[in-house]
C-alpha cells in the first residue's frame, strides 16, 4: 500500500527486543517515532541507533515513544545492541522490531511485494529502501515521512526540530517557516482572518505580505 502524510500508520504485530507489540496498542495515544535499517551490523545504522539512545531523553521530555525496526530476527537485535553500546557510548532503551518475514516493511511501502517473505539471504544492499523515519501523532496519522540513502546518516537534531513543529502547530493556528527553531517567529495560517488575528495576538504582527503574516512563538510568549 502506498502511504502519505495523514494516513492512518498501518496496525501490525511483531516481536521486539521488549516483547510481542500490537503497533496502535503500544502507541497508546502518544508521539512516536519509527526508524527503520535495512539490516543488523551496518555500520550507519549503529551510528544512527547510538544516536538515538544518547538523544532518548530529548524524546521523552516531547513525550514522544521512539522504537526501531530492522528485516533481521529479534535475536541478532539483541546481539547488535551491543556493538551499539561498545561503539557509541549508548545502548538502545527502546525495542526494536524484528521483522524476518519483511511484513511490516512491505506493509508500510518500504519494500514492494515481489520483495517475497524472508530476509533470509538478502543483503542490506537488497533492504536499501529499509531507511525511513515516520513520525505518527496521538491520532495514529502519519505527521512525517523521510527516506534516508544507506550513505547518508539520519539527522536526529532536525527530526526533533521537526517534532517542536508539529507539536507547537497542532496547539496553535500557526505554521512554521524554514529554518525554524523552537523559540524563533512563526506564521500565522492564511486561515486565521485578520480579525481573528487581532484577538490572538493582540500586540499585532509583522506583514511584509497581506500573505505573510509574522508573531512571536505563542509558547515563547507565555514563558
Amino acid at each position: 500500500m502506498s502511504l502519505r502524510i495523514n494516513d492512518i500508520a498501518p496496525d501490525f504485530t511483531a516481536e521486539t527486543t521488549m516483547g510481542p507489540i500490537s503497533f496502535h496498542a503500544w502507541l497508546d495515544g502518544t508521539w512516536a517515532v519509527l526508524v527503520s535499517h535495512p539490516k543488523d551490523f551496518t555500520p550507519v545504522c549503529t551510528t544512527e541507533l547510538g544516536t538515538m539512545a544518547r538523544l532518548e531523553s530529548e524524546f521523552h521530555r516531547r513525550g514522544v515513544k521512539l522504537i526501531g525496526l530492522s528485516v533481521d530476527p529479534v535475536d541478532k537485535h539483541a546481539m547488535w545492541a551491543n556493538d551499539i553500546a561498545e561503539t557509541q557510548g549508548a545502548k538502545p532503551g527502546f525495542p526494536m522490531i524484528g521483522d524476518p518475514s519483511l511484513a511490516v516493511a512491505k506493509l508500510y511501502d518500504m519494500l514492494p511485494a515481489a520483495a517475497g517473505d524472508s530476509a533470509e539471504g538478502r543483503t542490506a544492499a537488497d533492504n536499501q529502501t529499509v531507511r525511513h523515519v515516520f513520525v505518527i501523532g496521538p491520532d495514529k496519522k502519519i505527521k512525517l515521512m523521510i527516506a534516508y540513502p544507506m550513505t547518508t546518516g539520519r539527522n536526529f537534531d532536525e527530526i526533533l526540530r521537526v517534532i517542536d513543529s508539529l507539536q507547537l502547530t497542532a496547539r496553535h493556528r500557526v505554521a512554521t517557516p524554514a529554518n525554524w527553531k523552537n523559540g524563533d517567529d512563526v506564521i500565522i495560517l492564511a486561515s486565521v482572518s485578520n480579525d481573528e488575528a487581532k484577538t490572538l495576538y493582540p500586540n499585532g504582527w509583522t506583514a511584509p505580505k497581506p500573505y505573510l503574516r509574522i508573531v512571536p512563538q505563542p509558547d515563547a510568549m507565555k514563558a
